[in-house]
């Protein structure tokens, strides 16, 4: 498709939403090209949730205009957004597990005669609709049997076929592994090349530098810039984001060394049949552990076992180097432990 890439589709001027006491969106110019990925940066409270919401009709604007295609448009609700044009596919899909990919592309829009489905035909162009972008797969499938990356990934070949002409997505990589990371982009990669502009919203910055074409950043609701990918260091990018330098002595400065201090929490082989396998765990003063992992992992799992709120039927638990039950989340409350 020849398109021109430096012809803007979707332009705010002086977009604002106020709550009280918070201007979540002040004054903000937007601007996006024909065929180009844009990343959306800010910390949390920036105004990117805001701004998306105001482009897809969740929020109103209190104050000024949103441009599609040179024309003014004011969307309603989501639904009326995507009849405009403005498409949006968030980090937790939201389609029907249980039902067929085919049903999930076309619901709401099955092809019928005399009032009933026509489940062939609508599967042949549920297959003909993934296989255009490269996937194949059987559409007759429950979605749940899919990995997330898929799932999302038909969730964007839904809102395209609905006529995306802007596609925002909303952290779609925060749960994915880097085998799916690259099959997201290399979709997003083929939308851009066939004219469709995405909006990509993300905390991962390689990733940013991996697949968009420039950089609008956002701070305390307000618009900071937009700049090149390819002309705008990181470190640049970070100072944008936080409005100051980054001290990286401060970050190089050593603190104490926890491995010496006694676990104020462990957990040994602790775990609960049909929830959580058992497993170990220790947690020091002053520590901070991270638990990681892809959706359905367990990490949920995991700290409701710990919390008490599914007690565990296996291993013990050791609270400031006293053993424990962790039955309820009273109970763990009173020990010390939130959640």
């Amino acid at each position: 498709m020849n398109i021109n890439q430096h012809q803007e589709i979707l332009r705010t001027e002086g977009l604002s939403k106020f709550f009280p006491g918070v201007k979540a969106l002040d004054n903000v110019n937007f601007s996006l090209r024909c065929g180009e990925i844009m990343a959306l940066l800010g910390e949390n409270g920036a105004g990117k949730s805001t701004l998306i919401k105001a482009l897809t009709g969740v929020y109103h604007a209190d104050r000024g205009t949103i441009w599609l295609e040179g024309q003014t448009i004011s969307p309603k609700n989501t639904a009326h957004a995507q009849q405009l044009g403005i498409g949006t596919v968030y980090q937790e899909v939201n389609l029907l597990p249980n039902m067929s990919v085919a049903d999930n592309l076309f619901i709401g829009r099955e092809p019928k005669r005399f009032g009933l489905l026509r489940r062939k035909e609508m599967e042949k162009r549920a297959t003909e609709l993934m296989a255009s972008y490269g996937f194949s797969l059987d559409v007759r499938e429950p979605l749940n049997r899919f990995s997330v990356a898929m799932q999302q990934i038909v969730a964007i070949c839904r809102a395209i076929d609905l006529s995306a002409k802007v596609l925002i997505l909303d952290e779609p990589t925060a749960s994915l592994d880097t085998q799916e990371v690259e099959l997201l982009f290399g979709l997003m990669r083929q939308l851009r090349d066939r004219g469709v502009s995405l909006i990509f919203v993300t905390h991962f910055l390689d990733q940013v530098y991996q697949v968009s074409d420039r950089i609008t950043v956002l701070r305390n609701g307000s618009f900071v810039g937009c700049r090149e990918t390819r002309e705008l260091p990181q470190i640049e990018l970070v100072k944008m984001m936080l409005g100051r330098e980054l001290d990286t002595h401060a970050l190089q400065r050593a603190g104490r060394t926890l491995l010496s201090d006694k676990p104020v929490a462990a957990f040994k082989n602790y775990g609960k049949k049909g929830t959580i396998a058992p497993f170990d765990l220790e947690v020091r003063p002053g520590e901070i552990v991270g638990l990681a992992g892809l959706l359905g992992s367990g990490r949920t799992e995991t700290a409701e076992v710990i919390f008490g709120i599914k007690p565990a039927d296996s291993g013990t638990a050791l609270i400031k180097g006293k053993a424990q039950t962790l039955r309820s989340p009273h109970q763990a409350s009173v020990l010390g432990i939130g959640f």
